[in-house]
C-alpha cells in the first residue's frame, strides 16, 4: 500500500465486533440519528416559524440545533454503514474531512454557547442597551464567526498533514479523532503547539468568557429576585449544556493523550456518549426547561395531534 496515497484505507478498531448483534446495533444506532435530526429540526423549524422565538437566545439555541445536527452527519452515515460490513475502514481522504468537521463543528459548539452567555449578559445586566447591542446585524456576525473561526483554524491541520509519511493503518475508535496524530511516522512538533493553540481559541477562551459574564449575571441576581428568576430559566439550562460538553472535550483531550491507557470498552462507551448524548442534549434541555419553547411545542403538538 502507497503510504502517501490519499486513497490509502484506514482500519478502525473501536467497534465491537458481534457478528450475532451487527444488525441491532445497526437499528439502535439509526433510530438514535433519527432521533437526533427529528429533535433537532423540530426545535430549528419551531423557532423558525413562530414569530415571538425570533429573539437572539432562540436565534442561538437553533444555531445550536443545526450545530448538532451538521456534527452528528459527520459521523453517523459512516457508523452505519460500518455496522452492516465485514470490515471496518475508511479512506485516508474521508478520514481528514471527517477529523475536520468533527473539530471545527465542535469549536463552533463552544463559541455558540459563548455568544448566548454574552446575550444573556446584555440582556440581564444591560437591559437598557439590549436592542442597540443585540441587532441582527450582530447576531448574524456572531454566528457566522462561531462558525468560520473554528473551521478556518481546524482546516489547517488535516492540509498540512496531506503529504506527510502514514507508518500505521490502524485506528483506535470508530471514527476520526484526536488518534489520528499516531498514524503518522512523525508528528511535527509545530503541529501540536499550533493545535494547543487552537484548543486555547475555541475552547479555553469561550469557557472563561462564559464564567466571566455569568459570574456578573449571577452577582446581580442575589440582589434581585426578578433578575433572579430570569437568570434560572435561561442561565441554568446554558450552563448545564456547556459544563456537559466540556467534560467530553477533556475526555477527548485526555484519551488522545493517553492512547495507550485507556481500555477499548471505555474509549467505546465514552465515543458513544459523545455521539449520542450530546447531540439530544439541546432539544432536550432547550425545549423542555425554557418555558417559551416548551409553551409552543405543547402548542405544536397538541395541533398537530388535532390535525
Amino acid at each position: 500500500m502507497d503510504v502517501n496515497s490519499n486513497t490509502s484505507s484506514i482500519k478502525l478498531e473501536g467497534h465491537v465486533q458481534v457478528e450475532r448483534y451487527r444488525y441491532l446495533y445497526f437499528t439502535v444506532m439509526l433510530l438514535v440519528y433519527a432521533l437526533i435530526l427529528c429533535s433537532n429540526f423540530m426545535l430549528v423549524f419551531l423557532i423558525g416559524f413562530e414569530k415571538s422565538l425570533h429573539e437572539p437566545m432562540y436565534v442561538f439555541i437553533a444555531a445550536l440545533s443545526l450545530n448538532s445536527v451538521f456534527f452528528s452527519t459527520a459521523i453517523y452515515p459512516k457508523l452505519l454503514t460500518d455496522f452492516v460490513s465485514e470490515e471496518q475502514i475508511i479512506s485516508y481522504t474521508a478520514c481528514r474531512v471527517q477529523y475536520f468537521m468533527f473539530y471545527s463543528l465542535g469549536g463552533s459548539e463552544f463559541l455558540l454557547l459563548a455568544a448566548m452567555a454574552y446575550d444573556r449578559y446584555v440582556s440581564i445586566c444591560k437591559p437598557l442597551q439590549y436592542p442597540a447591542v443585540m441587532r441582527k446585524a450582530t447576531v448574524s456576525a456572531l454566528l457566522l464567526l462561531a462558525w468560520l473561526l473554528p473551521a478556518g483554524q481546524v482546516a489547517v491541520l488535516p492540509i498540512v498533514y496531506v503529504n506527510s509519511r502514514l507508518c500505521s493503518f490502524a485506528l483506535k475508535g470508530i471514527f476520526c479523532n484526536n488518534s489520528t496524530k499516531y498514524l503518522y511516522c512523525v508528528s511535527p512538533r509545530a503541529l501540536s503547539i499550533y493545535a494547543a493553540v487552537i484548543l486555547v481559541n475555541i475552547v479555553v477562551f469561550p469557557i472563561l468568557f462564559i464564567f466571566f459574564t455569568y459570574a456578573k449575571i449571577f452577582v446581580i441576581a442575589r440582589q434581585n429576585s426578578e433578575v433572579r428568576r430570569k437568570a434560572t430559566q435561561t442561565c441554568l439550562p446554558h450552563l448545564f449544556v456547556l459544563i456537559s460538553f466540556s467534560c467530553f472535550c477533556a475526555y477527548d483531550v485526555i484519551a488522545a493523550s493517553l492512547e495507550s491507557d485507556f481500555p477499548k470498552i471505555v474509549r467505546l462507551i465514552m465515543t458513544l456518549q459523545i455521539i449520542t448524548y450530546q447531540p439530544l442534549l439541546n432539544p432536550i434541555i432547550y425545549g423542555l426547561k425554557m418555558k417559551e419553547i416548551s409553551k409552543r411545542l405543547k402548542k405544536l403538538l397538541c395541533r398537530v395531534k388535532h390535525s
